[in-house]
């Protein structure tokens, strides 16, 4: 992929997001909404960054102020160090959006759209690399097909090449994945990931919690229109402060009294599942205890939290 054209970049975060509130006006008898409330974001240069919350977060609310299709109602937004109000068109620039719902032109080729996005963002012919975009989301055999005749799987990788032709910095990615098959997905996430090896910093959204454990850097948490956490993965993942110790005793028997705090169950396979808090007692002193109590041990595992139990855990009310 060449390389974006936006200029510098002075700070080492793509996304500053300070005091972001958004109030959406009474309509149809309902009241005033607010969907975010300060909402004070910082997403680091370079990474693949996750941004999650339940229905209803403001998390569309958020990536719709970040492509200009919003308009806030109070805070500052700073995108590749852009200010969003100052410097409207620079920072619109420096972003890409590939949305959820399929808005494209059905009359139009996928070429068609593709320039047609081009001369939208005011990229000269000289500089157009539709070609290679076609080519790098699989759509070279159907450039010139209607985009009406295309499959769902085609349309969404259409949705990705649209939201490159302008070499954007930061790519977004909202459910990018939602009613995809794997083949698609496969080839959405290899793009991903050699996007991001090239420097381009990638947000993403998503319901499905195992990909954004396994692609992302970075993932921030936000609920009711305000942020609850913004960490690495790995440190993130252990909010949940449990794990799960599997033993494989050989034989039924009897469970043996356990430390305070720890909770035990046979499961059907016969091996012994004793739940704990790493931050309360140690793996290998609960091992001590169970050796101590005679407790034959054939097989040990260790099952570790994952970002499910974590986002359940700080978006539960």
């Amino acid at each position: 992929m060449p390389a974006p054209q936006t200029t510098s970049q002075p700070t080492p975060n793509a996304i500053e997001i300070r005091g972001l509130t958004k109030i959406y006006a009474a309509a149809g008898g309902n009241p005033p909404k607010q969907a975010l409330k300060g909402l004070d974001l910082a997403i680091p240069a370079g990474s693949i960054f996750g941004l999650l919350g339940p229905n209803g977060a403001g998390k569309s609310t958020t990536i719709n102020i970040l492509a200009g299709l919003v308009r806030k109602s109070a805070g500052q937004v700073r995108i590749w160090g852009f200010d969003q109000d100052v410097n409207p068109r620079q920072s619109r620039a420096a972003i890409g959006v590939m949305p959820q719902e399929l808005n494209i032109d059905p009359f139009l080729t996928p070429r068609a759209s593709l320039e047609v996005q081009a001369g939208l963002y005011g990229v000269p012919k000289s500089e157009r690399w539709t070609d290679e975009l076609l080519d790098l989301v699989g759509l070279s055999e159907q450039a010139e097909s209607y985009s009406r005749h295309l499959s769902g799987g085609m349309k969404r990788r259409l949705l990705l090449a649209k939201a490159l032709v302008h070499r954007p910095q930061i790519l977004v990615l909202d459910e990018p994945t939602a009613g995809v098959d794997i083949q698609l997905r496969d080839m959405l996430w290899r793009n991903v990931r050699r996007l991001n090896d090239q420097g381009m910093t990638i947000i993403l959204t998503t319901h499905y919690l195992e990909e954004a454990e396994e692609m992302c850097d970075r993932i921030a948490i936000i609920d009711r229109g305000k942020l609850i956490l913004s960490e690495d993965t790995r440190t993130l993942l252990g909010h949940a402060d449990s794990k799960t110790l599997i033993i494989d005793t050989g034989e039924a028997r009897a469970l043996p009294a356990l430390p305070e705090g720890t909770r035990a169950e046979r499961r059907e396979d016969g091996r012994l599942a004793i739940s704990y808090a790493p931050s309360h007692i140690a793996t290998d002193a609960l091992i001590d205890a169970l050796r101590a109590a005679s407790l034959p041990i054939r097989d040990v595992a260790v099952e570790a939290p994952d970002l499910e139990d974590v986002f359940l855990r700080l978006t539960s009310h």
